[in-house]
């Protein structure tokens, strides 16, 4: 009988063991997939979150980075997603047109003056509310990534209005970023991104709208003589993964995660803001292309001739809305 009561708790031993080293050896994985190089602000933030998780969620949570569109391009990560062949993704802003409307609101001209601006809609209660506004899709918006404020690039000056008129600019797929450039009539052209360089050099268009990271390390600035300072747009990014993956973490490590994520983006948009500066400064050492800053009535005439955009989308968005991140700018 002993021998019989011994052998059965070795047994419930190795089972616990077994089952013990199975969970150990089954973490749940994250696929992160993004389309930049690691050394950019968006790639930098993916992998602080890969080794936040990693040192405070030991082996429960593994997180596997994908840069470069190596798993997939930004058109393609959110039908994944749904279909759980990735669960985390950055895409641009302008990506989620298909899937609600309201986050149009960032594409609009003018509408933040800066990034202190955007920083106080995006935590108000207004933003918050536009990262849940996927989940009827089944997505489930997580955070935001800075990229930063656009400013125009171009084969001519550009100090008001009238000097875009008849120019071809590239933009990205996006309704209310084609009605900014119809604004000022110039003709906006949906392009990829990989083929703005290309077709800057070749003037087969004539500019583009861009950060100040974008233009540099795409080298735009080499085959654009002008840049002007407009801080007109905004080019962010939504961390976003399913909602059937997220609700189906434990609380526990659901909450955890977020933890470690909200620091990343924290740590993603500092870098963000200092690569502004910096990249900014580097094409003014260059001498390649010319900075052109607007006073401020040159400025007013740009955003009285874009402002009548946001009324076109007032219905998409909703006037609630942009009235909120109006505000922001106080």
């Amino acid at each position: 009988m002993f021998r019989k009561i011994t052998t059965l708790v070795a047994t419930a031993a190795v089972s616990a063991m077994i089952l013990t080293g199975a969970a150990i050896a089954d973490p749940v994985t994250i696929k992160f997939s993004h389309v930049v190089a690691e050394n950019t602000p968006k790639g930098q933030m993916a992998n602080k979150f890969k080794d936040l998780v990693a040192e405070r969620l030991g082996g429960k949570v593994v997180v596997e980075v994908f840069p470069n569109s190596q798993l997939f391009g930004d058109n393609k990560v959110l039908e994944a997603m749904l279909l759980g062949d990735v669960q985390m993704g950055a895409p641009s802003l302008s990506k989620f047109s298909r899937y609600t409307k309201k986050l149009q609101i960032y594409d609009l001209p003018f509408l933040f003056k800066d990034m202190k601006a955007v920083d106080t809609f995006q935590q108000s209660e207004k933003g918050q509310e536009l990262l849940t506004s996927l989940e009827k899709k089944g997505l489930v918006g997580l955070g935001y990534l800075h990229n930063g404020m656009k400013q125009l690039s171009s084969s001519k000056e550009l100090h008001v209005p009238a000097d875009a008129n008849g120019l071809k600019f590239r933009i990205m797929t996006s309704e209310v970023l084609a009605a900014q450039f119809q604004a000022v009539n110039a003709t906006p052209l949906k392009k990829p991104f990989s083929e703005v360089f290309t077709l800057l050099q070749t003037k087969a268009i004539d500019g583009q709208e861009n950060t100040w990271s974008n233009i540099y390390s795409k080298k735009f600035f080499e085959v654009q003589p002008y840049i002007t300072e407009s801080n007109h747009g905004l080019l962010d990014y939504m961390v976003v993964t399913s909602k059937e993956f997220w609700y189906g973490l434990p609380d526990d490590v659901r909450t955890e995660v977020k933890k470690a994520l909200d620091d990343a983006i924290l740590f993603g948009n500092q870098v963000a803001a200092q690569k502004a500066t910096d990249d900014r400064q580097k094409i003014v050492d260059s001498k390649r292309s010319q900075i052109i800053t607007l006073d401020d009535a040159e400025r007013a005439q740009w955003v009285e001739v874009m402002k009548p955009v946001w009324k076109k989308f007032e219905h998409e968005i909703g006037k609630d809305m942009i009235d909120a991140a109006y505000a922001s700018n106080k």
